[in-house]
């Protein structure tokens, strides 16, 4: 099946959980209602910086999964981190966990500003 699903482009359901948002998009996501903002870049990044009201769960540590379990999965879940490589990953993880409506900032929080 992941033969057929490489050669025709199928995705599975998981990841049709995930969207991936320019930066206008996720600006006007996130301050169009309260949302679950999550940066997953490291402490030291976050107080350099980061988006107001968004809540630091660092992709490195080693409680990260159980982080990510504490969050309401009946409600959007917005990420970015520095450039998007790591809140492609976290998205996948927050996908595997059950999460359905996850939107993730397209080059990170440097194409943000």
């Amino acid at each position: 099946m992941s033969l057929l699903s490489s050669l025709f482009g199928l995705s599975s359901q998981k990841d049709e959980a995930i969207t991936v948002l320019n930066a206008s998009d996720f600006k006007a996501a996130i301050s169009a209602k309260k949302v679950q903002l999550i940066d997953v870049r490291t402490p030291n990044e976050f107080k350099s910086g980061h988006i107001k009201g968004a809540k630091n769960i660092d992709a490195f540590s080693a409680n990260f999964n159980a982080q990510l379990e504490k969050l309401d999965k009946s409600k959007a879940v917005y990420v970015y981190c520095r450039s998007g490589a790591r809140s492609r990953q976290s998205t996948k993880k927050l996908s595997a966990l059950g999460f359905t409506e996850i939107y993730d900032l397209k080059n990170g929080i440097l194409g943000y500003n």
